[in-house]
């Protein structure tokens, strides 16, 4: 804890991170599982931990490790299949309760919320004490504990979160943020990712106090904007702001893994409508239509194409489409345990319908099907050959967010909570 209970912050920035959030929330769920070690896999069949608690950590049980691994590490490991309709629940009361803190909310990531509580000091004193008031908010709702860091910018306070972890309160004053972070490599901050890192290696800038050497310039030649704010972000001074309004999607994409070394055609034809399909879906969901999409297919390398559609589209027929294109110019009938269907370009559907539009039955076939399946459940109503699609169950991305296009569950590609 610091001092500075009595100073008013010419900005400050809380950032709230749930503590091994899909754990804590089974162990909550389930007392008789608390202070046990717990992993998360993807549905009882799962071999990839999603995520573990802190008691299984502490035998080294890490996120993206073989089950049959941890279960050497740890034998009492308790396996948990992953429940994320459950884990989008509780996120969403937490986000939702922060809100009574501030207006000023930014959902990071379904596990994580930035809090601009610069105009909260006069109402609730200082930030110390509001990010104290977030912790106590999200065990109210949740019952599950967070880690708190506090500073004058996003990077500084998302560093400051992960210094005490877990139940931690971590505050780093501005005016202490450049010296605080002098020692600390750059690939330690959020968002320097190991392209920016090796740049900057080959520049001899390895701590944030290295990058006083390098000028600013130097990174806006290379990164552009981006650039400005990593020379920004390592003197404890990143600009950018908290974003209340979820941006509109540059990409609208769902993956799914498939049995290892997949060689049938059907099976893969059966992917690819499910993820065509969960993508048109999306698309509607949101009101949005895209006219690009990539269709990829994972064996030992990508392999797949960029298409397009000869109109804007939300239909999962007319995007599977493109998929068999795929299949009869790319595929070689090389082993695949993967699959991607991502809309490029989606926008806004227009309102007026085009002369040359798709058919209306169509738009009204999907209308129903989307009907029957909010109320019913995820293709309760589908295409016939999707009665033979996998049965592992959907994942939760971490980029999910209570609100906007980032409501979706997704299916299995490999993606997991860090």
């Amino acid at each position: 804890m610091s001092n500075t209970t009595n100073i008013m912050w010419e900005r400050a920035i809380i950032l709230v991170d749930m503590n091994a959030f899909f754990a804590s929330v089974e162990q909550f769920d389930r007392p008789e599982w608390r202070g046990r070690p717990v992993a998360v896999t993807n549905g009882e069949q799962g071999t990839c931990i999603i995520t573990s608690s802190y008691e299984a950590r502490a035998y080294g049980v890490k996120t993206g490790m073989r089950l049959n691994r941890a279960r050497e590490l740890c034998p009492d490991l308790i396996q948990c299949p992953a429940r994320p309709e459950r884990y989008a629940e509780v996120s969403t009361n937490i986000m939702f309760a922060l809100q009574d803190i501030t207006p000023d909310i930014e959902v990071f990531s379904v596990d994580e919320a930035f809090l601009d509580v610069t105009l909260c000091q006069k109402l609730y004193g200082s930030p110390e004490r509001i990010a104290q008031m977030a912790k106590e908010k999200v065990f109210e709702v949740s019952g599950i504990l967070c880690s708190v860091g506090v500073s004058g910018d996003k990077t500084t306070a998302k560093y400051a979160a992960k210094l005490n972890k877990p139940n931690g309160l971590t505050v780093i004053p501005p005016w202490e943020s450049r010296e605080r972070l002098r020692q600390v490599p750059v690939t330690e901050l959020c968002g320097i990712a190991e392209g920016i890192g090796r740049f900057l290696t080959e520049r001899g800038v390895y701590t944030c106090g290295d990058m006083e050497k390098l000028p600013i310039g130097a990174l806006a030649q290379r990164f552009g904007n981006p650039g400005r704010r990593i020379w920004h972000m390592c003197q404890g001074l990143d600009p950018s702001k908290v974003k209340t309004h979820v941006e509109p999607p540059k990409t609208i994409g769902h993956g799914k893994v498939l049995p290892p070394n997949t060689r049938t055609r059907d099976t893969l034809m059966v992917y690819l409508l499910h993820m065509s399909e969960k993508v048109g879906t999306r698309l509607r969901r949101n009101q949005m239509q895209a006219r690009s999409f990539w269709i990829g297919l994972l064996g030992d390398d990508w392999i797949g194409a960029k298409l397009q559609t000869t109109l804007p589209t939300d239909d999962g027929n007319a995007i599977f489409m493109l998929c068999l294109q795929v299949l009869r110019t790319q595929w070689r009938g090389e082993g695949i345990r993967q699959v991607q269907v991502t809309a490029l370009d989606p926008h806004m559907a227009q309102q007026q319908l085009e002369l040359f539009s798709e058919p209306t039955l169509s738009r009204h076939s999907n209308r129903a099907m989307d009907a029957i399946n909010r109320r019913y459940g995820e293709f309760a109503l589908a295409p016939a050959r999707l009665l033979h699609r996998s049965k592992m169950p959907n994942v939760i991305a971490p980029a999910w967010k209570p609100f906007g296009h980032r409501q979706t569950i997704d299916t299995p590609s490999g993606r997991l909570q860090k």
